[in-house]
């Protein structure tokens, strides 16, 4: 007998809330025209079609719809400006390459007709989002959630991590239970510890209990089969927590093949359109970012030409996507070119780096060529820092999953370098935390983390105590 394939339903309900958005956005954006008296009915309706398509496909990529709308803090709303301004530009650079110079009268600031209008006609359908998720917001945290955890285990631990970070806008009453005894339990835990299993179905029978999440060891089967008959007597919610720390604590995405549903473990999330949008960000950010810096780069060439011998750029192998090897650029900051099967990393007060070159360093200014990788196509702006050669063959012997960091392209600047990592690495320990990083942004990676990055690295990112 064939069992029925298991359906997956992904979080919350966000076909429910994109179609909400879309008929809010349409829908106030054409009455606010016809009120706001801008004319042209039929380029009203087209721009706002093409304001609403941009903006949930912006909001797929900067997360906006990854999170349950009544779970989402208010401090947390600038994933919805985001995906507004993102959308917005968009949409006007559309209208200026289709109106060419006669757009110009729409931001000219004394046109009483055209730019408050305009102006107006964006601001009404994002306030109404926002008050959308406002009511919400609040009708949903005066009610507490009553959550059980089966199992004092690490699957445990995590699920108690990920709820109170779920739900960390709500009253939330947290407890664990599991029919071991005590003193086999060697995990420290925030909540408390209320006895077995027979005591949360006692709870559960009272109506006490809102959600209940089994998070057993694979090797518990006939225990999460017993468990999970009882609570069938039951009304409350129940999940299974996969065991996945039998394998790997990275894991990023579900994949669907036919009807069969499998969790990844090692995966890329660039694949179709996500490799489309990475690349459009690439390019245009990448563009616009080298056209502005050129000047610097033509100050820096020269000043490596006046102050040592030697060419202005230098390259070296390093490991880029799917472990093949690229040629990175940079701007040449010591007296020699190592590019051999053993390569030095520089240290303080390094007599190979010249004194110009120790600026250059100290500032990240030698990384500025790599946006010439950038428009290439071998690296992101975003992205784990690519190692020298050898120290990939050194460190995917000592660090676990090291590799897994080179399914996608190797960046400018990421996760781990916002955090602090950037710079010699003269421990094991420095080397193990960049590459939690990189494996996190790799799990976790949208459009508006990568524009987070982009942002703390002009901030933080560029100069670092641990670079010589």
């Amino acid at each position: 007998m064939q069992s029925n394939p298991l359906k997956i339903i992904y979080g919350g309900y966000s076909v429910f809330i994109k179609l909400i958005d879309f008929i809010s956005i349409n829908s106030i954006l054409i009455l606010s025209a016809w009120l706001l008296g801008i004319e042209s009915f039929d380029e009203v309706v087209l721009t706002s079609l093409l304001l609403s398509t941009s903006f949930l496909l912006f909001g797929e990529y900067t997360g906006l719809y990854r999170n349950k709308l009544k779970n989402m803090k208010l401090r947390g709303q600038g994933r919805l400006w985001g995906t507004a301004f993102l959308a917005i530009v968009f949409v006007e650079l559309i209208r200026i390459s289709v109106s060419g110079l006669d757009y110009l009268g729409y931001l000219e600031p004394f046109d009483r007709k055209y730019f408050p209008a305009t102006l107006l006609w964006y601001v009404i359908p994002l306030c109404s989002l926002y008050f959308t998720r406002l009511v919400v917001f609040k009708i949903s945290i005066n009610k507490e959630i009553r959550v059980a955890i089966v199992g004092l285990t690490a699957g445990g631990l995590a699920a108690e991590n990920a709820l109170m970070k779920e739900y960390s806008n709500r009253k939330l009453d947290l407890a664990f239970y599991d029919d071991r005894n005590a003193s086999r339990f060697s995990y420290m835990t925030k909540s408390p510890f209320k006895g077995k299993v027979r005591a949360l179905i006692e709870e559960a029978h009272a109506g006490r209990i809102d959600e209940i999440y089994i998070a057993l060891p694979m090797v518990a089967l006939d225990r999460i089969r017993y468990f999970l008959s009882m609570m069938s007597d039951t009304t409350v919610d129940t999940y299974i927590v996969p065991d996945l720390y039998s394998y790997s604590s990275h894991v990023s995405q579900l994949r669907s093949i036919s009807n069969i549903q499998t969790i990844s473990i090692f995966s890329s999330p660039f694949e179709g359109v996500g490799s489309f949008i990475k690349r459009l960000e690439d390019l245009v950010v990448g563009g616009l970012i080298t056209i502005m810096i050129s000047p610097l780069l033509l100050f820096v060439a020269a000043g490596i030409k006046l102050t040592s011998r030697g060419p202005v750029f230098f390259k070296q192998d390093r490991y880029g996507l799917s472990g093949q090897k690229i040629k990175v650029w940079k701007f040449r900051s010591m007296k020699v070119m190592e590019n051999d099967a053993v390569v030095t990393q520089a240290t303080k007060n390094d007599p190979r780096v010249t004194r110009f070159g120790a600026f250059l360093r100290r500032t990240s200014l030698d990384e500025l060529p790599q946006f010439f990788n950038v428009l290439q196509g071998t690296m992101s702006i975003v992205g784990p820092r690519p190692h020298a050669v050898t120290h990939n063959e050194q460190y995917r012997q000592l660090v676990e999953n090291y590799m897994v960091r080179h399914k996608v392209k190797p960046g400018i600047t990421g996760l781990a370098q916002v955090n602090g990592y950037r710079g010699e690495v003269d421990t094991l320990d420095k080397m193990e935390k960049r590459v939690h990083y990189d494996i996190e942004y790799i799990q976790s990676w949208s459009l508006w983390l990568d524009i987070k990055i982009i942002i703390g690295t002009i901030f933080k990112g560029f100069v670092g105590e641990n670079a010589y």
